[in-house]
């Protein structure tokens, strides 16, 4: 079946068996290997990817459900001025170890402050509990998600203020 989804921003297709898992689509149709299989089962959230900007478990998905659908993955939350604030501080903050649950906890990061741009722990928690990490102890991941936040949060008021008047 001939799917057409919008990955990163960019419109992609592939002709996909109905029964094949978006998370199969996303790495072997369209290249991109961020997005890991853990479980197949949706517990460990390795899969998880952006569909419309609300995070989704690519493992239990089929393909064809994204058909004409936005798909993001942790590629797509880079653009052209540099890394996604989510991603700085998971660099900064530590917040990863192995990398395997990186791209999911990124990508639920992301999400989170799109809709909440001033989370609390609780929140942060909330956000990431879907989401499995064998290696730490997550205080790392929340710190690196609250950076972000704190970022993006100068980042907006930096855009917000009047330019200055040089004469």
């Amino acid at each position: 079946m001939e799917i057409s989804v919008t990955v990163n921003g960019s419109a992609r297709s592939a002709d996909v068996e109905p029964r094949m898992l978006l998370a199969h689509v996303i790495r072997e149709e369209f290249g991109l290997t961020g997005t890991h299989v853990g479980c197949d089962t949706t517990s460990c959230g390795a899969c998880t990817v952006l569909l419309d900007g609300s995070p989704v478990k690519s493992c239990t998905m089929f393909g064809v459900q994204a058909d004409g659908r936005e798909v993001t993955t942790v590629e797509g939350l880079a653009d052209a001025a540099g890394l996604h604030p989510v991603q700085a501080a998971f660099e900064k903050e530590h917040g990863l170890q192995c990398g395997f649950c990186t791209p999911g906890m990124m990508l639920v990061g992301a999400a989170l402050l799109e809709r909440n741009p001033d989370p609390t722990e609780d929140d942060i928690r909330w956000a990431i509990a879907g989401n499995l990490c064998r290696c730490t102890g997550y205080m790392n991941i929340v710190k690196a998600i609250q950076t972000a936040a704190t970022a993006k949060a100068a980042a907006t008021a930096k855009a917000a203020a009047p330019a200055a008047v040089t004469a």
